[in-house]
């Protein structure tokens, strides 16, 4: 199994520089990495900061957590395929949500070969002391992704005084309790605190978070023994807390001769038949979802 770290933050918060400081402490312990980089252009501009023998997937034009999923998945499917690695670190553009970056990378094609140990937010600290200077839609993107972060890297605190390093360490913890928080500049993080991230906590069958240990964000993974009534499971989808952000995967359906691919967002529902014979599992992602009762699961 992979583990995988998905480095998050807005446009200039110096993700990059953290991608290029956790490249070089992974081969220095004898890790190999591999690279999925996502940049909104046509040139990839962050991704000449990667040495030519590390391997690199680009997503260029597009956003890796809308139109470009399934793109990212043939790509994630690729390096997982033909590449020798040890430690997946997935770098979003700026402009990415941190949940649907996560939804992308999970598919459940290739989900029991991933561990993610957690969404890495880097923030931009002049940024947040700024931050009602924006406009409402750049700044809700913002702030989700400092909301949905494990581990959150207080950057450029060398351009800041000691009273504003105060300020934004105490407002960043008041705003993302569960998430610890560092002080950086120029996005050095140790590679020892990433290593201690367990954004999710996996079994063969169903990830449940340990008690006390379920982050603002996590994953499970759900194994179907049997199959479902559509019309039942749609009620009890119906009955989810809003904290249930997305699902994905394929469901053993009655009178269906294979699991149908299935889809859940925000309370929208979508089925598609499926003319290959597919595991029949699904990913949940979500805050507090480990005690959820799915049907046909058990």
């Amino acid at each position: 199994m992979k583990d995988v770290y998905l480095f998050s933050g807005f446009l200039g918060s110096g993700k990059t520089s953290l991608l290029t400081d956790t490249i070089r402490q992974l081969k220095e312990k004898g890790l190999k990495p591999a690279i999925l980089m996502n940049e909104l252009g046509k040139l990839p501009f962050d991704s000449q900061a990667v040495d030519e023998d590390i391997p690199l997937k680009e997503m260029l034009e597009g956003c890796i957590c809308c139109t470009g999923s399934e793109k990212t998945e043939a790509q994630l499917q690729t390096l997982l395929a033909g590449e020798a690695f040890d430690v997946l670190i997935i770098e979003t553009t700026g402009a990415a949500h941190p949940v649907e970056a996560l939804d992308a990378v999970y598919s459940p094609l290739f989900a029991k070969q991933l561990n993610v140990k957690g969404i890495v937010t880097v923030v931009d600290s002049l940024l947040w002391l700024n931050r009602q200077t924006l406009p409402p839609q750049v700044r809700s993107l913002f702030l989700e992704q400092i909301r949905h972060a494990h581990l959150l890297l207080a950057n450029k605190m060398d351009l800041l005084s000691d009273d504003q390093q105060a300020k934004i360490t105490y407002e960043l913890q008041s705003f993302n309790p569960s998430a610890a928080i560092i002080q950086t500049s120029h996005g050095k993080c140790p590679l020892s605190i990433l290593e201690r991230l367990k954004g999710t906590v996996r079994t063969t069958d169903v990830n449940r978070a340990r008690i006390g240990e379920e982050l603002a964000l996590s994953t499970r993974l759900v194994s179907f023994k049997q199959s479902v009534d559509k019309e039942e499971f749609e009620d009890w989808l119906r009955t989810l807390p809003s904290s249930v952000y997305r699902m994905k995967g394929y469901v053993p359906v009655l009178g269906m001769k294979n699991p149908m691919l299935f889809q859940y967002s925000y309370g929208m529902v979508q089925w598609l038949p499926e003319y290959v014979k597919m595991e029949p599992v699904i990913v949940m992602i979500g805050e507090q979802i480990s005690q959820l009762q799915v049907p046909g699961s058990v």
